[in-house]
């Protein structure tokens, strides 16, 4: 088992990653159990997969768990289910010291982690991601969310889990598409901070993806690494933590053209917006034309979505996405705010894109 710190002073936590973690739960989690008792919320689909060796490893260290199992997908993060899961807390009885569990993918915890934030104006929460995209982004540093009708994760609030407990084992229940759209996180570590783990990547990416345990474990350790990193400078965001949203304002657009559907799923988007944010790079004079075709090469060898004709169904043109990307939580003062490169691992923050040049490639993307 690998272990990090977030050091964040008195919200500092671990990051527990290894093999066969939820069967530990109960032993990794009997310091914060304080009452012996723990309210999990999940979805469906992780509910009937991982749920009872959950509750096995809990009741191991004589710890009770009550569950709700909300529908699974994006469209879960609205006001209408967190309403509810909030409204089941409280009929549970949670008290502010106690805990509440986030089991699943992205969805489920950036919406326990935002009920937790909310209920009694906060309570403690573990997250016990089940997904790679959650795994190595969603789980680690406390942004948790729901969706609006006006964009992705709009309404939310900062609260660091008190633990993540990343079992590697439950990966192997992934679809080979929900694998891969975590594994477009995973990429944009060493596209934003790292050439040496894009290099990494690179060789050893097939193999990760094929199921090579040791080489996962790797991969997700690495990716916290940089986050809890990042988070520990710039834990709120007011500046070098929207390096962590490389390709997200394109990401995001697209999510919202397409309806936060199955047509594209989230790190698929993140895929595509690394291809895009290097593509604009390179024609701004930023980096190297050999930059945008290496990233795009290595998302073809991985079999993953590069541009906008890989998406199905009809899109916006790049005047409605450009419109649409105004919505992103990067834009300030009214101004928007791309994740920009000058190389692969050399991403940085502007505000001075040009407008025509991002048009220009979502129009040849398309």
């Amino acid at each position: 088992m690998e272990k990090l710190r977030v050091e964040l002073g008195e919200r500092s936590y671990d990051i527990l990653i290894g093999e066969g973690l939820l069967g530990q739960a109960g032993q990794l989690m009997s310091n914060l159990a304080i009452r012996g008792r723990v309210a999990v919320l999940t979805d469906e689909n992780v509910a009937a997969l991982h749920l009872e060796t959950l509750r096995h490893g809990l009741s191991a260290a004589g710890i009770e768990m009550v569950s709700l199992a909300l529908p699974a997908g994006e469209a879960t993060k609205s006001w209408p289910h967190f309403s509810r899961a909030v409204d089941w807390l409280l009929e549970q009885r949670v008290e502010r010291g106690d805990v509440v569990v986030a089991l699943g993918g992205g969805v489920i915890g950036d919406l326990a982690g935002f009920a937790a934030a909310v209920l009694r104006r906060g309570v403690r929460y573990v997250q016990i991601p089940t997904s790679l995209l959650a795994q190595v982004d969603s789980s680690v540093g406390g942004k948790t969310a729901i969706n609006s009708a006006h964009g992705k994760n709009l309404i939310g609030a900062f609260h660091q889990p008190a633990l993540v407990l990343a079992d590697v084992t439950a990966l192997g229940t992934l679809s080979d598409r929900d694998f891969l759209a975590g594994y477009g996180e995973v990429m944009k570590y060493g596209l934003l901070g790292d050439a040496s783990f894009f290099d990494w990547l690179e060789s050893n990416a097939p193999d990760m993806a094929a199921g090579d345990v040791a080489k996962r474990i790797y991969a997700v350790k690495r990716s916290c690494e940089m986050k809890a990193a990042i988070v520990a400078r710039d834990e709120t965001e007011q500046g070098e933590r929207a390096l962590l949203n490389l390709g997200h304002t394109f990401c995001h657009a697209l999510e919202n053209a397409t309806g936060y559907s199955d047509r594209l799923l989230h790190g698929e988007g993140v895929a595509v917006g690394c291809a895009l944010a290097f593509e604009v790079s390179a024609r701004m004079g930023l980096c190297s034309q050999e930059d945008p075709s290496r990233v795009r090469a290595h998302l073809a060898q991985m079999g993953l979505k590069r541009d906008l004709r890989d998406i199905a169904g009809d899109l916006p043109g790049p005047d409605k996405l450009v419109e649409l990307m105004g919505q992103d939580k990067k834009v300030v003062a009214g101004t928007l705010n791309f994740i920009m490169a000058r190389g692969i691992g050399e991403a940085f923050v502007t505000s001075d894109v040009d407008l025509q040049v991002v048009r220009d490639v979502l129009a040849d993307s398309a």
